[in-house]
């Protein structure tokens, strides 16, 4: 039997073993994991300078982007939100064994509709070490199992912040310590992705080509998102010191992360009002602009678009820039290149904003307000485990919630189905 299997088993096991949690057990878990985090912030910072040296040579070598280079990098605001979120999460309630919704089908039947936990879920991701402490969070709270797997290129970090989670939960009287795995090698994917006998779910959280891999290697279920290809409509109401603020911020803010805005689409008869200031503020910040043949003819000295750069999620200081003449042409345009995650308007129509979020099939549609707002810590969920641009289950940043599923439970005293074909008994007409 391989080591991945003996963990996978294991955190199988575990999985069950953790449905007996109460909450205050849980909760106990996590404050340990906080205070725990808190008390190594600095052991934290030095694995994550080792990886960071590395991770140059890496981008260097081309073998790792920039931008993936940038999602490594764990500094005091990030450390400082990573264990605010673990702390977040224990103020949350607790997302299992709720009553949904039950009803009486019958004299002396009651259906329920309760929550349980989904399994042993496996999160595979890219860079960003700072997963580890937010998925084995949400785990715990939501009385899953999990199995990761991170990127050689945070392997210091990975291991310094899954050691430090394991250490504080040995202090938790009873619990299951297999609920939380970290595996490590290029090769563990592989396997973890044929196991489907034990694992339930599988998120991927990294670039597009490993997204397209895990979906296209596995039988498992998979929960997450390709590519995040996101969009601000400005409308010809808009107004322009909000338009200007929004897109600056949603585009350099944090230009690698996949709610970053890629296209700006501006409405013909905001062009005159907008456009010079907004490239202006996106010049002074270093951003890199490309735009449609009708605007090339106002600044010739901005690169052309081409097709692909409609569907290009750049992940860095690059913005497309394109003129519309109706809102219904920005909703085409997003709902035919966009890739169904996060897109704003800014407009001061209460009608256009209504249709715009009504009409824009993404996970997350807002109004005056930058797209980089698509994240679990920020819709207060205490953290994600990532963002799903799927139509099934979960959708958007997927927290808490997103890691239940449900079950059905019938009570009843003896009854039998024949009763009610024979038509000795009857459902109740209320269904």
């Amino acid at each position: 039997m391989s080591e991945i299997i003996k963990i996978v088993k294991s955190a199988k096991e575990a999985s069950i073993k953790a449905l007996q949690l109460s909450e205050t057990t849980k909760n106990e878990a996590l404050e340990k994991i906080a205070e725990t985090l808190e008390n190594n912030k600095e052991k934290i910072i030095e694995a994550n300078k080792l990886d960071l040296k590395s991770a140059k040579e890496l981008v260097e070598q081309r073998e790792i982007t920039e931008s993936t280079y940038n999602r490594l990098k764990l500094d005091d605001n990030k450390l400082r939100d990573m264990i605010q979120g673990v702390r977040d999460i224990v103020k949350l309630e607790d997302p299992v064994n709720k009553i949904i919704w039950k009803k009486e089908i019958a004299d002396g039947i009651t259906l329920k509709k309760v929550s349980c936990p989904i399994g042993l879920i496996s999160v595979i991701f890219e860079a960003r070490p700072d997963v580890i402490s937010q998925i084995s969070a949400l785990a715990i709270k939501s009385s899953n199992a999990v199995i990761l797997k991170g990127g050689k290129e945070a392997n210091q970090t990975n291991k310094t912040i899954f050691e430090i989670i394991k250490n504080a939960l040995y202090n938790i009287k009873d619990f299951p310590i297999d609920m939380i795995n970290l595996v490590y090698s290029r090769e563990d994917i592989k396997e973890l992705l044929e196991l489907d006998e034990y694992i339930d779910l599988i998120i991927p959280r990294g670039s597009k080509s490993l997204v397209k891999y895990i979906k296209s290697n596995t039988k498992i279920p998979v929960l997450g998102h390709d590519e995040g290809i996101c969009h601000i409509y400005i409308d010809e109401t808009a107004d322009i010191n909000k338009a200007i603020k929004v897109c600056i911020d949603a585009k350099c803010q944090y230009p690698s992360a996949c709610n970053s805005v890629e296209t700006i689409l501006i409405h013909r008869n905001a062009i005159k009002n907008i456009y010079k200031k907004l490239t202006d503020e996106l010049l002074k910040n270093r951003v890199k602009i490309k735009v449609d043949k009708n605007l090339l003819k106002i600044t010739p000295n901005f690169e052309e678009t081409i097709e692909k750069d409609w569907s290009t999620e750049y992940g860095d200081k690059i913005v497309s820039i394109k003129e519309v003449n109706t809102i219904e042409e920005a909703i085409e345009h997003i709902n035919k290149y966009g890739s169904g995650h996060t897109d704003a308007i800014i407009t001061e129509n209460e009608a256009n904003a209504e249709k715009f979020m009504k009409y824009v099939d993404s996970a997350g549609v807002y109004k005056n307000i930058s797209t980089r707002f698509a994240d679990g810590f920020r819709y207060g969920f205490g953290a994600e485990v990532g963002i799903s641009t799927n139509k099934t289950h979960a959708r958007g940043p997927v927290g808490l919630e997103g890691l239940t599923i449900y079950k059905y439970k019938l009570y009843g005293n003896g009854d039998i189905v024949d009763d009610f074909t024979t038509g000795k008994r009857h459902f109740n007409k209320k269904l």
